[in-house]
């Protein structure tokens, strides 16, 4: 992830042409909508997040399902009231179109459902793979009633000017967008699981990583290709370093409550591991597709979603670590 970040600094263009990439137009509700390579590698992330989740584990898990809920209302509400703390404090920041931009960025980071490969982590973590899937599954087929409403609350903490653009984004991250090229290919990996052998699906696990790796770098790259070169050559270190420590700040926040919750509400450490993954890990992939289609004057908006999607891998890898020894020792 460092080096495609990296690369993009250096050798931007074939990012900025993979954002040009097209395969003509389909027409939805007698609106045209462009299918763009951004849009096929977000299509493709979510048919092999569907295709990982065994539903069947799922069901299992409805005796506890108020945890479930937990989960679920958690990953709305606390990044609301982190991103509204620190809209106030940016409000002393010398250059209030930086702070609007982190605002966006975080705000398309806290709408997007929960990441797929939260459930690969919590299952490395030996994590509770029920609680994992479910937090995935619900999120993602919800998303496309919560985004909208999740971008329009943000917009109430926002400028004039960009109070506009989320409410833009809520319009088109409404049910087409997010339906089509989030919800239907996860359901369609969901039904493809159920209808092949779980020994195939079992086999062809670590090619779908492999394939999910490199469309993810290819998405952070193609994206950081936009805006960190600009950032660079104006010498905004400032802005980097603040985006950095507020966007970290938003991943250890939620990878922290997860921790809390399980505390407050004694759950076993199985369910502790899951609800970290699940709370700590967004779906930035749809929120990079949704960014560069919606806001391609704004590249700036990009750099929160680009360093969260770093440092949420980051920190994910460190929890994993630190259970897995405990469990050891």
């Amino acid at each position: 992830m460092i080096a495609a970040y990296a690369i993009a600094v250096v050798v931007p263009a074939p990012g900025l042409q993979i954002r040009n990439i097209s395969f003509g137009e389909i027409t939805i509700y007698q609106q045209k909508t462009n299918i763009s390579l951004l849009m096929v590698m977000l299509a493709i992330l979510m048919f092999n997040a569907g295709l990982g989740l065994n539903v069947s584990h799922i069901k299992k898990y409805f005796e506890k399902k108020y945890i479930l809920l937990i989960g679920l209302i958690a990953n709305i509400t606390i990044p609301i009231i982190y991103i509204f703390g620190v809209t106030v404090l940016m409000q002393f920041w010398y250059e209030p179109e930086e702070a609007q931009h982190i605002l966006v960025g975080l705000a398309l980071v806290a709408a997007m459902p929960i990441a797929g490969g939260s459930t690969a982590w919590a299952q490395n973590a030996n994590g509770n793979l029920a609680l994992s899937l479910g937090l995935v599954l619900f999120s993602t087929i919800l998303s496309p009633i919560i985004t909208p409403v999740t971008f329009n609350i943000f917009g109430e903490m926002a400028s004039e000017e960009f109070e506009k653009v989320l409410q833009g984004l809520a319009v088109y991250g409404s049910g087409a967008f997010l339906g089509l090229w989030v919800v239907l290919p996860s359901l369609l990996g969901i039904v493809v699981r159920s209808i092949v052998a779980e020994n195939r699906i079992v086999a062809g696990m670590p090619y779908l990583k492999f394939i999910n790796s490199i469309v993810l770098l290819l998405l952070n790259y193609s994206n950081a290709a936009v805006s960190l070169p600009q950032a660079i050559s104006d010498q905004d270190y400032d802005f980097l370093a603040i985006t950095l420590i507020i966007s970290g700040g938003l991943c250890l926040t939620l990878f922290a409550a997860g921790y809390g919750m399980s505390s407050l509400f004694k759950l076993d450490r199985t369910e502790r591991v899951s609800l970290m993954f699940g709370l700590g890990m967004n779906n930035n992939g749809t929120g990079l597709v949704l960014a560069s289609l919606a806001l391609p004057s704004y590249p700036n908006i990009m750099v929160p979603i680009i360093f969260y999607n770093l440092i949420q891998h980051i920190a994910a890898g460190t929890v994993n670590e630190i259970m897995n020894k405990k469990v050891s020792g």
